[in-house]
C-alpha cells in the first residue's frame, strides 16, 4: 500500500473543499437562491399558461377582442410585480432602482420579449395596434422624458400620470364598443379544457395566473437581486438588468406561450398596454407616494441614453409592422440584437 507524500496538504485540500461545499455561508446563500429562482420560474411558466388561456377563452365568451383584453387585464395583472418593486424602492427612497426597473423593463418588453416571440412565431396584429396602441406609447414615452428634465418627478407629474392610466383604460374599452369587437370562433384547443367551459372559471384561471406569474416573478427578483448584492453591483445597474428582467419575466412568459399558442394579439397587446401601464400607472403610483429625484439629472445619471434607448425600441417595430401588419423572424433578431448591444453598454458602463 503507498502513502500519500505530502498528508498535511492532502488532508488541508479535503478540509477545504468540505468547507466550500457545506460550510461557507456565501456559497450556501447562492445555492439556495438558485433554488428558489428555479422555483419562481417554475411558477411564472405555469401561471402564464393558465392566463393566457383563461383571458383568451374570457375574451371569446363576452365577445370581446383578444387584443383589447391584452392591452387591459393580461398588460395589468403581468405588470403588477413592477408595481410593487417601484413602489416599495420609492418608499425606501432608491429611486434609481424605481426608474431603472420601469425603463429597463420597458426596453425588455419590447426588444428582448417582442423579439423573442417573433422569432418562436412570426407576429401579426390588427392595423389599430400600429395607427393608435404604439404611437400612444411612444407619445407616453416622450412624456416621461419630458417630465424627467427638471431632474424629479412629483406628486403633481405623478397625478397626471395616474390619470392618464385610467383614461386610457377607458379609451380603449370605449374603443373596443364602439367597434363592436365580435368574439372569434371559439379555439378547439381552449375548449378542450374543462375549466375554460364556463365564464366564473374562466376569470378564476385569469386570477390564478396572474397569482401565479406575479409570486413568481417576485420570488425570481427577490432571489436575484439578493444574488447581486452578494455580489456587490451598483444600484441603478440592479433596477436596470436584474429587476427589469425579472419583472418583466411575466410578460416574457405570457408572450411566449402566447406566440406558440398562436394568440398574437394577446402578445402583442401584452407588451404594448404592459408598457403604458409601467410609465402610467407604476410610475404614477411610485412618485404619488413619495417625490423620485433623479440625481445628477438625465446626463449626469446615465439616463438620458436608457430613456434614448427605450424610444428607439419603441420606434423599431412600429416602422417594421406599419405596413404589413407583421413583425418577421428577422424583425425579431434585429431586437434581440438590440437588447443584446444594450446589455453590453450597461455592462461596460459599470
Amino acid at each position: 500500500m503507498g502513502r500519500d507524500p505530502c498528508p498535511g496538504r492532502t488532508s488541508w485540500a479535503h478540509e477545504r473543499l468540505v468547507h466550500i461545499l457545506f460550510f461557507d455561508e456565501r456559497t450556501s446563500a447562492i445555492l439556495l437562491l438558485i433554488l428558489f429562482f428555479l422555483i419562481g420560474l417554475a411558477m411564472l411558466y405555469y401561471g402564464a399558461e393558465w392566463l393566457v388561456k383563461g383571458s383568451s377563452a374570457l375574451a371569446r365568451s363576452l365577445g370581446v377582442r383578444p387584443m383589447v383584453i391584452g392591452l387591459t387585464v393580461v398588460a395589468f395583472g403581468t405588470s403588477a410585480p413592477e408595481l410593487v418593486i417601484s413602489l416599495v424602492s420609492s418608499v425606501q427612497e432608491k429611486s434609481m432602482i424605481a426608474v431603472g426597473n420601469v425603463i429597463g423593463s420597458n426596453i425588455c418588453n419590447i426588444a428582448l420579449i417582442l423579439g423573442l416571440s417573433a422569432v418562436f412565431n412570426p407576429l401579426t396584429c390588427e392595423r389599430s395596434v400600429v395607427r393608435r396602441d404604439m404611437p400612444i406609447m411612444l407619445g407616453i414615452s416622450l412624456y416621461l422624458l419630458f417630465l424627467s428634465l427638471d431632474s424629479r418627478i412629483g406628486r403633481i407629474e405623478g397625478a397626471t400620470l395616474a390619470m392618464g392610466i385610467i383614461a386610457y383604460t377607458y379609451f380603449n374599452y370605449w374603443i373596443s364598443r364602439k367597434e363592436g369587437g365580435a368574439a372569434e370562433p371559439p379555439d378547439p384547443g381552449l375548449s378542450a379544457i374543462p375549466l375554460a367551459r364556463s365564464r366564473g372559471r374562466q376569470i378564476l384561471i385569469v386570477v390564478v395566473g396572474i397569482a401565479g406569474v406575479v409570486i413568481g416573478a417576485q420570488i425570481v427578483v427577490d432571489a436575484a437581486v439578493k444574488m447581486m448584492t452578494i455580489l456587490g453591483v451598483s444600484e441603478k445597474f440592479i433596477g436596470l438588468t436584474m429587476v427589469a428582467f425579472g419583472t418583466s419575466l411575466p410578460e416574457l412568459a405570457t408572450s411566449v406561450i402566447a406566440a406558440v399558442k398562436k394568440e398574437m394579439d394577446i402578445s402583442i397587446g401584452n407588451l404594448v398596454g404592459s408598457n403604458v401601464f409601467n410609465i402610467l400607472s407604476v410610475l404614477g403610483a411610485a412618485s404619488l407616494a413619495r417625490p423620485i429625484p433623479i440625481p445628477g439629472g438625465l446626463v449626469e445619471s446615465g439616463l438620458i441614453i436608457d430613456y434614448g434607448v427605450m424610444m428607439l425600441t419603441g420606434v423599431l417595430p412600429w416602422i417594421m409592422m406599419r405596413k404589413r401588419l407583421m413583425l418577421t423572424r428577422k424583425g425579431g433578431v434585429l431586437l434581440l440584437v438590440c437588447y443584446g448591444g444594450y446589455i453590453i453598454y450597461l455592462v461596460a458602463a459599470g
